[in-house]
């Protein structure tokens, strides 16, 4: 696309020609995303500020002025996509930096405040459903939660994958869970 039919296609699309703009979409499309892959930060999508790029110069065009760099108007509104995006992006992460602690820790004292002989109780049936497991099985609860020993040390000891050792403490946690639940409400403490 010659400068002349660039600036004829904006022109068409400026005064209401939606047609007219797709040339320049793609014209520009493949070196706006590569050059949006290269400034991004990690976790922006670079589809999605194209898109929105695209979206508003197209908005935009009758403020362009005719005879300058149409190439460098457009890069600069992707940059300004882009750094609103970034911004957002900041915005929620520090959200969840400044809230989740917090969140957690109310959940931490929530689950506290329940009467010290309830905790007694669980304690009590956790023991009695601890029991019930087979000793290969408690091995893995004992290596984690006693000793400490990291995941990767675990599976090598079990000769098992990382994945596969977070996989069962999930399960037994989970029938752990399930048993002490269930014993409160019958009174026994079982395994299933």
């Amino acid at each position: 696309m010659t400068d002349h039919e660039l600036e004829s296609c904006i022109q068409l699309a400026a005064n209401g020609n939606p047609g007219a703009f797709e040339p320049i979409a793609r014209k520009f499309e493949r070196p706006l995303r590569a050059w949006l892959a290269t400034i991004s930060p990690p976790g922006v999508d670079v589809d999605e500020i194209a898109q929105r790029t695209f979206i508003a110069v197209y908005g935009k065009l009758s403020e362009f002025e005719k005879g300058t760099n149409f190439s460098a108007w457009l890069f600069t509104v992707a940059r300004y996509q882009l750094r609103t995006e970034t911004t957002r992006l900041r915005r929620i992460a520090d959200y969840h930096t400044r809230y989740a602690p917090d969140l957690l820790l109310r959940e931490l004292e929530r689950r506290e405040a329940g009467p010290p002989e309830d905790m007694a109780e669980k304690l009590e049936y956790l023991k009695t459903c601890l029991s019930k497991l087979g000793d290969h099985v408690r091995n893995l609860l004992i290596w984690r939660y006693e000793e400490e020993i990291p995941l990767e040390e675990m599976a090598k000891r079990s000769g098992r994958s990382v994945a596969a050792v977070k996989k069962q403490l999930w399960k037994l946690r989970q029938k752990l869970q399930d048993c002490i639940v269930e014993s409160m409400e019958s009174g026994k403490g079982t395994v299933s």
